[in-house]
């Protein structure tokens, strides 16, 4: 069953018990930033939350990938609905149905601003995986691999265009390894961890199409939640507008 969630400022995503969103796509979202004018896309954006959340403040145009008919049918009722509740920014979002390793039949070349990707973290022979298939297609990488996702990025980017992802700190060396392999450079790091005394759960990655090797900016960690379990200063910035409305409705 589909369930209407609250993204903040007016903006509203449908999910379902296969589709949804979690803190790291929220944090992605905010750490990809970017510009009103941009041409974007979000590969594997599942039930579009990455878009609908650029969509509270920017005109931003968004291509949106999925393999998942199911997940796109839930962002097109989302880009419907906001839409008719006066939401002008969700007309900016495309759908497409697309297997990320056929991306260059259906999207040109040298296009994009930026490209956004929150990958499966584990790789396809690791771990146990879950038996609802979505499920298993959104944690593992069944369905591609993280070099399909960097050559499709690559391909589809402008000289100096963007690729932001999250990933876990343990799969950063072949993370590096694969951007480079595609000439997309890591320009800006930064570690995520869930309170001050633990270790990172996570790290966001900038990298650059063209860029020269070298000189990466590793940004200060954030830091999720204090000692009490609420949310820190910077926290309550990014995912604030979200939760309030949430708690709140």
């Amino acid at each position: 069953m589909d369930t209407l969630l609250p993204l903040g400022k007016g903006v509203n995503i449908f999910v379902s018990e296969n589709h949804h969103f979690t803190t790291d796509t929220i944090l992605l979202a905010d750490f990809s930033n970017p510009k009103n004018k941009d041409l974007c896309v979000d590969l594997g954006t599942g039930c579009g939350t990455i878009p609908l959340l650029w969509a509270r403040d920017k005109s931003t145009k968004v291509l949106c990938v999925d393999i998942e008919p199911d997940a796109l049918s839930l962002l097109q009722k989302s880009i419907e609905y906001n839409t008719e509740n006066g939401i002008e920014n969700a007309k900016n979002l495309t759908p497409l149905l697309c297997d990320i390793k056929e991306i260059k039949d259906k999207t040109e070349a040298e296009k994009y601003d930026l490209v956004v990707c929150n990958p499966p973290y584990k790789i396809d022979n690791s771990g146990i995986k879950n038996p609802n298939e979505q499920k298993a297609t959104a944690r593992h990488e069944t369905k591609c691999s993280f070099d399909d996702i960097c050559k499709g990025a690559a391909r589809m980017l402008k000289f100096s265009g963007r690729f932001c992802i999250c990933q876990r700190p343990e799969r950063l060396t072949d993370i590096v390894m694969t951007l480079r392999k595609y000439r997309l450079e890591p320009k800006k790091l930064r570690f995520v961890q869930g309170k001050r005394d633990k270790s990172p759960k996570l790290f966001l990655l900038e990298a650059k199409k063209g860029a020269n090797e070298g000189f990466l900016d590793v940004m200060p960690t954030l830091v999720v939640e204090n000692d009490d379990g609420t949310f820190t200063e910077e926290m309550q910035k990014i995912y604030g507008a979200y939760k309030e409305e949430y708690q709140n409705g």
